[in-house]
């Protein structure tokens, strides 16, 4: 069993940054993969980034290439989001998800993972 905790979160302006985290407990986290979603007001949740459990190799949605980078320290049990030249329709509630071993284009995908954050809100005001 793994638990996920998002942190990180908060209003900003556009333009703005933030670093969001995913902080995890239970078991051997670095054998994990880890993506984040969004979920806006009235909208589906969306793949956003991942990063392999290897940490060998990241993912990200095209909306945000550029702008948003993850990575993870395994000796802090922790993956982050780091959010750049953030807009308001980046506004939404961010999760961190887990698969063992996980790699590859599928971690694109919701049903890939097998355990989730709760969600930490961002807001980008404009």
């Amino acid at each position: 069993q793994v638990q996920l905790v998002e942190s990180g979160g908060g209003l900003v302006q556009a333009g703005d940054s933030l670093r969001l985290s995913c902080a995890a407990s239970g078991r051997t986290f670095s054998s994990y993969a880890v993506g984040w979603f969004r979920q806006a007001p009235g909208k589906e949740r969306d793949f956003q980034a991942a990063i392999s459990w290897t940490g060998g190799s990241t993912y990200y949605a095209d909306s945000v290439k550029g702008r948003f980078t993850v990575s993870r320290d395994n000796a802090k049990n922790t993956v982050y989001l780091q959010m750049n030249s953030l807009k308001p329709e980046d506004t939404a509630v961010y999760y961190c998800a887990a698969v063992n071993m996980g790699a590859g284009l599928g971690l694109g995908r919701e049903f890939a993972y097998d355990y989730w954050g709760q969600g930490t809100q961002v807001t980008v005001s404009s």
